[in-house]
Order: structure tokens, then sequence, then C-alpha cells
């Protein structure tokens, strides 16, 4: 069960990498920067018509709801195959395969152009970034993080400022294209900022000039050069494909009067390389005060790991939900493990945040295990598998749905926080992260409610 569980969780964080990596591999002059990125080989019709068959009829055949949620999927085919009969590039194929699945309404229905992909052998990122990231808010790119000692901040960018142009072209520009998607609002964010981001990185020694508003609203402009990404590759699982991983743990002083902190881990996604880095965090703060794990932008990836996570904090058996496919169900397991953290936990969540990390989170706060901290998260927590293509490209396909312990369908809903905080330009110039700050508030309520609850369990 434990084997199947892992490979029926595989999350959104591909079609992530799809919208990051293939928005480079659009223009030519930057397809060396892609991770991997090879000139596409072209297939002949019949490949590309074997491959069209194939994602209808998986769709058709494994779909969780055989009704489809009301979608006629034999129309489908009607309206669709004959332009898949008449594409001549696997570019548009792909393209058209995207939009025949988007009629679904859905997330984790995606198509992964192989130019998209990291070779096998390749064992560190070899793409480059600036050192920020940021959210699309009012129509534009506010800068909400920004790593030290970055190309980003040796040139002076800060959170809070608004990112207005990248190269030549401004992010309205740069966001046209989604402009007339039929996908969810909340899907649509995620593959915005996305883009936006990807068109920021790219080759790493090249500059990219960024036009910005800094704190008084002035129009700036600076050239950064990209550097390499400091994180790493997870290794290939199955067909869910190597994916860059970041992990950060600190702790936060804790200004309640006491001598104690808070432990801080933030991952930008669940991948095989997280484990032990979090086994060894969370054991590192067993006498932490309280413990708050970051998952704002995290797009989810391999599903066991939220279970691993909460047998760490968790000292009495329960459910993160339940996964219901075409012929069954199969439910996420919590198992305490040895000595769980038994202090106040928080978990921050935010427009970005979906899949593992909304199964992880809806899980535990109905368990009453941890406070929601943040935004309303993505609503996409399909359960999905991953398969090979003719053509070399991935077919990500959901074969279940998801309900958290109490029956909530958190597909198209998101996880709703206990303490709702939005993203805050006006803090976040000053050099404050308000949901932090608000989860770092919340962890010192409860001890002041529960002080005996404030290390491990012997």
């Amino acid at each position: 069960m434990g084997k199947r569980l892992i490979l029926a969780s595989l999350a959104l964080a591909a079609a992530l990498f799809l919208i990051g990596s293939w928005a480079q591999a659009q223009q030519p002059s930057q397809i060396r920067g892609v991770p991997g990125a090879v000139p596409p080989i072209e297939n002949g019709a019949a490949i590309r018509q074997q491959t069209f068959d194939i994602v209808w009829r998986t769709v058709k055949e494994k779909h969780f709801d055989p009704a489809m949620g009301g979608v006629d999927w034999d129309q489908a085919r009607e309206t669709y195959a004959p332009r898949a009969a008449a594409v001549k590039s696997d570019r548009e194929l792909y393209q058209l395969l995207q939009e025949m699945l988007g009629l679904l309404h859905q997330s984790h229905f995606n198509i992964i152009p192989p130019e998209s992909l990291i070779p096998e052998d390749q064992i560190e990122p070899s793409s480059g970034g600036v050192g920020v990231d940021l959210r699309l808010t009012g129509g534009a790119a506010m800068i909400t993080r920004v790593e030290p000692d970055s190309s980003a901040s040796r040139g002076g960018l800060r959170p809070g400022f608004l990112i207005k142009q990248v190269g030549d072209k401004p992010v309205e520009e740069i966001l046209a294209p989604f402009a007339k998607s039929a996908e969810r609002a909340e899907i649509k964010n995620i593959y915005m900022t996305r883009r936006v981001l990807a068109a920021i990185n790219g080759d790493p020694g090249v500059a990219v000039k960024i036009v910005y508003l800094d704190d008084k609203n002035q129009t700036r402009e600076t050239s950064l050069t990209r550097e390499r990404l400091k994180g790493e590759l997870s290794p290939k699982f199955g067909n869910f494909p190597p994916q860059y991983t970041e992990f950060e743990t600190k702790r936060i002083a804790n200004n309640s009067g006491t001598s104690g902190y808070i432990g801080y881990i933030r991952f930008n996604i669940f991948t095989m390389p997280v484990i032990e880095k979090l086994k060894a965090a969370m054991t590192g703060f067993t006498d932490a005060d309280g413990m708050i794990f970051d998952l704002r932008g995290n797009p989810g990836g391999i599903g066991a790991i939220a279970i691993t996570i909460a047998g760490k904090i968790c000292d009495k058996q329960g459910s993160l939900g339940t996964m219901k496919t075409r012929t069954g169900e199969l439910k996420f397991v919590v198992f305490p493990q040895a000595n769980p953290y038994a202090g106040p936990v928080a978990v921050l969540i935010d427009r970005l945040s979906a899949s593992t990390s909304e199964v992880f989170s809806s899980g535990i706060q109905e368990m009453g295990r941890a406070v929601i901290v943040g935004e309303r998260s993505a609503g996409a927590a399909l359960p999905s598998f991953i398969q090979k293509l003719p053509t070399g490209a991935l077919f990500q396909f959901a074969i279940a749905d998801f309900k958290t312990p109490k029956g909530v369908l958190v597909e198209g809903r998101g996880v709703i926080p206990d303490v709702e905080v939005k993203y805050d330009r006006a803090s976040l110039l000053t050099g404050r992260d308000a949901q932090l700050d608000a989860a770092v508030d919340q962890i010192r309520k409860s001890r002041e409610k529960a002080p005996q609850k404030s290390r491990a369990v012997n």
C-alpha cells in the first residue's frame, strides 16, 4: 500500500516545471537555459496520432469520475481528432492536447514536452536565476522574497518592489497569452506567476534587465546577472522528472520573555531529498517552543512525504484524507513515529500552495494538530500518475479525487486558513513578513494556553 500511495500522489509540480522551463524554450535565444534542453526531435504524423489517441483514451478509461464532471469526452474526440491530424509539429500537438484537457477544468491534467525535461544523468541544476520570488497582485509582479547575497540583493531589489518589465517585455505582455485561458483563476494564477519567473530566469552568467517600482513608487531599472541555482536536483522517481529542490531551516527568536526559539522549515517542493533533511531538521528542533512549516509557493510533489511529516508531529493515529479512485479508496493514514514533536505547530500557505501541500495542511488542520496561516490555497489536490507518450512527452493525469478526513473536497475549493493574512506590500517594504509574523504569534498564543506541551513526547 505504501508504494501505491507514493506513486498515486505525484503532484502539480510537474506541470509547473512545464510552465517554467518550456516558457524559456519558446524563446530560441534562451533554449540553452532550459534544464537539459535539447533541440526537439519532430515525430511523424503517425506517432502524433498515436499520442493523441493514448491521451484521449487514458482519460476516458482512468478518470476517477466516469461522467467526467459532465464533460462529453466522446464529443471532445470528435472535435479535436481532426485538428490533431492536421498539426504540423509536436509543439502544435502538445498545445492542442493541453487545450482539450482544459475542458475538464481540473488540475493535474498536463502535457510536459520532452525539451523541458532534465536528462537522467544530470546531477545539479544547470539553469540560473537572480534570487527572487514573487506573487501577482493587482496586475503587478510583487517581489515577496529576495535571497541573501544573490544577484537581486546586490542589485538593490527588495521585498515589496513591483516588477513592471523583464528584458524588453512589460509584465502585462508576458501574461497576455493567459488572458483567454479557460483554466480556473487559481490555476491560471499559478501558471502566470511561473511564466514571469521563467522570463526572469535563464542561462547562468547572462544578464537580464529588470524595470521595477521601488518603495517610493519611482521607476527604476537594473541589469542583473543570472547565477546558477543553489539548490539540488531530486532524482528521477518513476516518470516524475527531476525537480529543483530548495530546503531552508532557521531558528526564530522567541521574544515573549523567554530564551527559547521557534523552529522554521521551508522547502519549495516535496521530493525525495527533502525526507532526510526534514527528519534531521525536526530532530534538531526537539526543544523548540514551536515549529513552523512554510509551504507558501510549494506546488506539491510526492504525497507520502506529507505522511512522514505528520507522523513526526502527531502522537496518535489519524488520517490526512482519502483518495477516491474509480474503483475504490485509499487513505493517507498517519502513524505516530517515535518521540513525535508535541509543541505547537503552524503551517504557512498561500495561493501557490497546491497538491501535497494541500493534503498535508488540510489533514493536520482537521486533526487539530496545527494552525494554518496565510491565504486560501490553490485548490489543486488531485492525485495523479505520469506516463511517457510515444513522442517523448510526459502525460500527467489525475486518477483520484481527494477529500479531507471530514469529507471536504479540496479540488476547486482550496484549504481555508484558520488565520487569514494576505501578502502586505507595506509590511514587505519595511522588511517584515506579515504572514510569518502571524504564524509566530499563533505559536506564542498556543504556548500561553498549553505551556506543558512544548517538548517532545518521551
